[in-house]
């Protein structure tokens, strides 16, 4: 009879756990996608503007500013698709 509650226990356990850490699971992926939604669109913003568009294509400063938002913006959205698919 004690091997039955325990066996019952356990049954009555197990979604609690499963609730847990699916919770856990799902946290450390919305942190991560928050990291990224505010390090990517940043780092790259100044990257792209001071090395690539400035330093190797030689755009004008203002230049360099409407395409380096450019590929902010499109990198906010790349993070979005990811986080929903």
């Amino acid at each position: 009879m004690e091997r039955q509650d325990k066996a019952a226990l356990n049954v009555l356990q197990s979604p609690n756990l499963r609730n847990e850490s699916s919770l856990a699971s799902t946290l450390k992926t919305l942190l991560f996608f928050i990291a990224l939604m505010i390090t990517l669109p940043i780092s790259l913003y100044f990257t792209t503007k001071s090395y690539v568009f400035e330093g190797a294509f030689g755009m004008s400063y203002r230049n360099s500013y409407l395409y380096a938002a450019t590929v902010s913006v499109v990198i906010v959205y790349v993070v979005l698709a990811l986080f929903v698919a």
